[in-house]
């Protein structure tokens, strides 16, 4: 198994955790609880820009100032462009990962001035940093997801079994794109999406290292669990008016369910994007079976 590709920072925050296995080794229960926190922690810094953009929302939703110079929405633009500065200057991500991030960022606000216009979702607050109705923090928010595929494919050397073709993916990521415009004068075509996806990646696996040996889960249930977290991060958002949908106006209620399907499908065009950067690498079958 090759060793994980790993940034300088995390490469360091690595070591000092490596000390504690010489503890952990001692008791079976001990191992397999370091293996669970070392997991546990690995996802929490996979998010690290999601979840500061979430502390950031609900922080300035519930102690902004009424009269502040500067409006809410336009203070998370700036947070959030420090944020991802922060990033790059300690290395916690790179150039190349950046760059793809930023596509998401661009592919992410042209669906929203789309969406803002026929009514989907409002962002009830002003501010001046915004493209007619969508304030600028709003493709952050879609860049978070790209950051989190992006680095925790890194972060916990994932690799895959029975991958599709690339070419096969970009069809895919394409056609759901095109879905989420056209469905407002079209047939929504979701089901067909979601059958193709199962199609392309029902039989593939992916092989993630939380701490020393491989494990493995199926592509789909991978996906769908992401698609659950998001949906979460979700409801936090609309907690904190960052933005609201019809039926919200008069209070805060939960997001639908039906809101899954979306994050899942939207989170496949993130998982192609950042295939450009991270291109699918085939798990071999001396490390699937470590």
């Amino acid at each position: 198994m090759t060793e994980p590709r790993r940034l300088p920072l995390e490469t360091w925050g690595r070591h000092w955790l490596g000390r504690l296995q010489v503890w952990a080794d001692r008791r079976a229960w001990s191992r397999h609880g370091f293996e669970f926190l070392m997991f546990g922690l690995k996802q929490a810094w996979a998010c690290l820009f999601g979840g500061a953009m979430l502390a950031l929302l609900l922080a300035t939703h519930l102690w902004w100032p009424e009269n502040a110079p500067v409006a809410r929405y336009d203070f998370l633009v700036i947070a959030a462009l420090a944020i991802q500065a922060a990033m790059l200057a300690l290395k916690l991500e790179s150039w190349e990962e950046a760059r793809v991030i930023f596509v998401f960022h661009v592919v992410g606000t042209i669906m929203e001035l789309f969406k803002t216009q026929a009514g989907s979702w409002i962002y009830p607050e002003d501010s001046l940093l915004r493209i007619g109705m969508v304030p600028l923090f709003s493709g952050f928010m879609y860049a978070a997801v790209g950051s989190y595929i992006a680095r925790i494919q890194r972060i916990f050397d994932i690799k895959f079994r029975h991958y599709p073709p690339l070419w096969t993916t970009w069809v895919l990521a394409a056609a759901i794109y095109v879905n989420f415009f056209a469905h407002h004068w079209l047939p929504d075509v979701r089901l067909g999406l979601f059958a193709a996806t199962v199609f392309l990646f029902g039989r593939g696996w992916f092989y993630f290292t939380p701490d020393r040996k491989r494990r493995a889960m199926p592509f789909l249930l991978g996906f769908f669990l992401v698609a659950v977290f998001i949906w979460l991060a979700e409801n936090v958002g609309t907690y904190a008016r960052a933005w609201v949908y019809p039926g919200q106006d008069d209070g805060w209620e939960m997001v639908s369910l039906a809101k899954l399907g979306s994050w899942f499908l939207l989170m496949m065009i993130s998982v192609v994007l950042v295939s450009l950067v991270h291109r699918p690498e085939e798990e071999s079958q001396a490390g699937a079976s470590d």
